[in-house]
Order: C-alpha cells, then structure tokens, then sequence
C-alpha cells in the first residue's frame, strides 16, 4: 500500500535492534484517516472470506482492528495481555513472545467470544517473528472457529515470521512488507 510505505519513509524511525517507530501516526498517536484507508485495503483483500469477527492484541493492533471492523460491519475482540477482574468464566489462552516487550505472556479472550461457525481476521500492527499472529491463530482454533487470515500493516520481512506463518498454511496480507531497514533508509518487498 504506497500510502502507508510513504507514510513509513516520512515519519518512520528506525532505531538499534531493528525497531521501527512509528508512534507518530500508527501505535501511540493514531492517524484515524490512515487507518480507514488501511481498513478499506484490508476489506478488499478478505471481502470475499465472509469475516465476522476481527480478532487483535492489546494494545497497538486494537485501533487499526476497530476501524477494519466498521468496515466489515463486524465485531472487534482483542486478546488481553492478562486476566483481570472484568474477565469471569472461562477462557482461551495461548504463549506469545513478544520481539517488543522481550518476554513471554499469555494472551487471553473469554470463551463466550468465539466458537464453532465463526470466521475470524485476525488484525494487527506489525509482524516480525509471528508469535503474536500465532497465539492469536491458536485462540481462534481452540473455539472451533476459523482463522481466514491475518491483516498486518507493517511486516518486518527480512524476519522470520511472515515466511514461517505462511509456509504453515495461513494468509497473511502486509500493507507494507520491509524488505530491510537502517537509520539510512528503509527499503520495501515489491
């Protein structure tokens, strides 16, 4: 998607230990406008999968989520990094290392969120190492439900994620896919 690739070059930071920021316009300060155009992109690429749950992470997968979800006149539901009072009863739960964060945690969704006739699109903000997208898969498996694919904005794609994900089965959809990236310069997959 060459909006959100020149949004990338413009505002994007690439810092040590191949991070990107992009706070700015992506996961911390939202650029709502970007996100519905991303929405639509993302709507024209899964029309066709008859999606009607959005599955994402909390926290930085959720605005893009909400807004993919306007679009397909579906539900949002995102995974819980842990469990809280609010979540009574039982749950799905699944492992996820997080390339951000550099630990382990379990991600969590009620129970009564998911089950058996669901189609699930999985949404979120990036993809390095697909450990969030897996756990997430995982979720969506252990209801019966089915996971037509993942929606990424920015795939880091000289990671192993993307390539390990789709060799597994799963359609993953990048807007933008980073084929490498330096203070210098970031180059994108054509």
């Amino acid at each position: 998607m060459q909006l959100l690739e020149e949004r990338i070059r413009r505002d994007g930071k690439v810092k040590d230990g191949n991070v990107l920021k992009v706070d700015s316009f992506l996961n911390h300060q939202m650029d709502v406008k970007l996100f519905g155009e991303m929405a639509k992109e993302f709507y024209n690429l899964f029309q066709n999968d008859k999606v009607n749950k959005i599955l994402t992470i909390e926290a930085s997968g959720i605005g893009i989520a909400c807004i993919t979800a306007q679009v397909f006149d579906c539900p949002v539901i995102f995974a819980k990094k842990s469990k809280t009072k609010n979540i009574a009863g039982e749950v799905y739960t699944a492992q996820v290392e997080s390339f951000t964060h550099g630990g382990v945690y379990d991600i969590i969704v009620s129970k009564e969120f998911f089950g058996p006739g669901d189609r699930v699109l999985i949404i979120d903000d990036f993809l390095a190492n697909g450990a969030a997208l897996t756990g997430l898969a995982d979720i969506v498996c252990q209801a019966g439900a089915v996971p037509v694919g993942a929606g990424i904005a920015i795939e880091k794609a000289f990671q192993p994620g993307g390539e390990m994900l789709r060799k597994k089965g799963m359609r993953v959809e990048s807007l933008a896919r980073i084929r490498s990236m330096s203070p210098a310069g970031i180059e994108f997959c054509r």
